[in-house]
């Protein structure tokens, strides 16, 4: 009998191998997608838009896999590497501990991550101010309120989720002192980025307390939460990519985090080190389109706005809780 772990590997080496057959004897970029796969209409996403935008450009060709369960981290990015390709991206704070391991076994190949930090110096980091961005979406939910009750409903309980609830809930306050906030966690293991039921039940238990705007910061989650709020005639808002489209009419809007802006800036001028990107950036905002426009009044939208010059300004500081010992829980 084949061992399961023997099966696995094997199986990868041959999608890997599958990967874009015509490569040239140029170095091609490589992404490695991580668990959710490159449509989980959210960072995944982002990051392939990302990629795309610079294929399209260049008319260059690149390598990807997604991940689909932990073990196949460490093999995915070697092999990426054993193929020459440069720069590897990794896609996710998950992959941290797999591209350290493989970027200090080459250290002549050039690696990125995206939303963590591995201090190497073929590596570059880059990462987000989501507790910016989410600061808006705060304000923005605070002043839709009309029972002055809004929610938080983060993913897998880390500190990365937290940064965004305690910028939302600066922002939720700062508009409303008399806000009131109500988060919940969906876990505290990675299936918490993909369990839409727990979402909505978490959702519709918010509902019942009285909020009557929800923010989730939850990967695959948020459309259990998404779908929640639509059935009861609330408000919710979307994060990463621009989620309005997803249940037009109730979505105010998205935190986005623009993983796609990341993912092109690597391609298009690779510089090891850390890379941060918040408003003043263009890393992080929220989405106004077609499918929110009549939910933003110009009125909450010139507010909004306001916060954000002054954040760009320095007028307004967002309290970082993973820098600034902020919102602790």
């Amino acid at each position: 009998m084949i061992a399961k772990s023997t099966l696995v590997g094997a199986m990868l080496a041959a999608s890997l191998s599958a990967v874009s057959l015509s490569a040239s004897a140029q170095a091609q970029p490589a992404i490695i997608f991580d668990m959710g796969g490159k449509f989980d209409k959210s960072f995944n996403e982002s990051a392939y838009r990302g990629i795309e935008r610079w294929k399209q450009e260049t008319g260059k060709t690149y390598l990807e896999f997604e991940i689909s369960n932990d073990t196949q981290r460490v093999q995915a990015i070697r092999r990426m590497a054993e193929r020459g390709a440069s720069p590897i991206i990794s896609i996710g704070f998950a992959q941290a501990s797999a591209l350290e391991q493989v970027a200090k076994e080459f250290p002549k190949s050039q690696f990125a991550i995206i939303d963590m930090v591995v201090n190497l110096p073929n590596v570059q980091s880059v990462v987000f101010k989501e507790h910016e961005g989410s600061f808006l979406v705060g304000a923005m939910a605070s002043l839709s309120s009309k029972t002055g009750k809004v929610g938080f409903i983060g993913g897998m309980d880390i500190p990365l989720i937290r940064k965004f609830q305690c910028g939302y809930e600066q922002g939720a306050k700062v508009a409303n002192s008399k806000a009131e906030v109500f988060s919940n966690m969906t876990g505290t293991t990675a299936s918490a980025w993909n369990d839409p039921t727990r979402g909505g039940e978490l959702a519709k238990a918010q509902f019942a307390k009285g909020v009557d705007v929800v923010f989730a910061a939850a990967g695959g989650t948020g459309s259990g939460v998404y779908q929640a709020a639509k059935d009861a005639s609330k408000l919710a808002i979307g994060v990463d990519s621009n989620q309005n489209h997803m249940q037009p009419g109730t979505m105010l809007s998205s935190m986005v985090k623009r993983v796609d802006v990341a993912v092109y800036n690597v391609l298009k001028s690779y510089k090891p080190g850390l890379s941060v990107l918040g408003l003043k950036e263009g890393g992080v905002d929220y989405a106004m389109d077609q499918h929110n426009a009549k939910l933003v009044s110009a009125s909450l939208k010139t507010k909004v706005d306001a916060y954000k010059a002054d954040i760009i300004a320095g007028k307004i500081k967002v309290a970082d809780y993973m820098a600034d010992n902020a919102c602790k829980y």
